[in-house]
């Protein structure tokens, strides 16, 4: 029997104002009333795990139309938020360089719905999509009712209506969840966003891998102590979680991959270069 692969999808980079990473990490005082805020660069980055009983993909990216005159992404996300990305990054070309096509994958895990992670989901009307309940029902209540939506893309989630996606909930209640042998659903709750899922990878080679998406930005959010970001739903939520993944992390011995900290990234091995087994 083969073994699971998991390779890291290089998907590009985005830029804001390092307050939404780290609130509140450079404040104001009497000796320096106008501290100078900090425009940081961060990768963007998705997890392929060719899997013996199916292919699963964490997370999908930015979308290749979300910038430019005619881009998905309103104008002023455009500018706090600016996204990077050659071809060679697009998503589907990642995928490519592996000869994997959108229709091989069995599940599309997303972490949350924000417009860096959720932005190719429409690619994967095959696939299963499993998200966070109280994710899925929050933005798309929010949608019905025309509100201002932030970090999700109207026309990221008009897409996901239209090609008639496959959704599967984790409920708030489900804290663990077997997918395939090797491979757990976390699930993380309310912090970052109104639900947020990872998962545990069991490599044989490796040990076990979290991947956290932005229930835990960087290393620096990590802490100890925790430092929230400036994007946050729930800070108490935010906090537990954070506790729960140090706690998991020691329980199961496993390295944990954070969101979106430029200097791990920089450490992890690309799918250009080779996978981890």
């Amino acid at each position: 029997m083969s073994k699971p692969k998991l390779f890291v999808l290089d998907t590009g980079t985005m830029k804001m104002d390092k307050n939404f990473m780290i609130a509140m990490h450079n404040p104001a005082s009497i000796d320096n009333p106008n501290p100078p805020s900090e425009f940081i660069e961060f990768p963007v980055y998705a997890v392929l795990i060719d899997h013996p009983d199916g292919k699963i993909l964490f997370d999908t990216g930015c979308n290749p139309d979300g910038m430019g005159e005619n881009g998905r992404w309103p104008k002023e996300t455009q500018r706090l938020f600016p996204s990077f990305q050659d071809e060679s990054c697009y998503l589907i070309n990642r995928l490519e360089q592996l000869k994997v096509r959108p229709e091989d994958i069995k599940y599309v895990v997303a972490s949350h719905l924000h417009l860096d992670h959720a932005g190719c989901l429409e690619l994967f009307t095959n696939a299963t999509i499993i998200v966070h309940d109280a994710e899925l029902s929050n933005v798309m209540k929010q949608y019905a009712m025309s509100k201002e939506l932030g970090a999700y893309i109207w026309a990221d989630i008009d897409a996901w209506i239209k090609n008639d996606l496959r959704w599967k909930t984790i409920s708030t209640n489900e804290e663990e969840l077997e997918l395939l042998t090797g491979i757990k659903i976390l699930n993380f709750g309310p912090g970052h966003a109104y639900g947020m899922l990872g998962l545990h990878v069991q490599l044989p080679g490796e040990g076990g891998i979290i991947l956290a998406s932005d229930a835990i930005y960087s290393a620096q959010n990590f802490g100890p102590p925790v430092k929230l970001p400036g994007i946050i739903y729930d800070s108490i939520g935010y906090t537990k979680t954070v506790e729960k993944i140090r706690k998991y992390a020691e329980k199961t011995n496993s390295q944990i991959w954070y969101g979106h900290d430029a200097e791990q990234f920089k450490t992890l091995r690309k799918s250009t270069e080779g996978y981890y087994e």
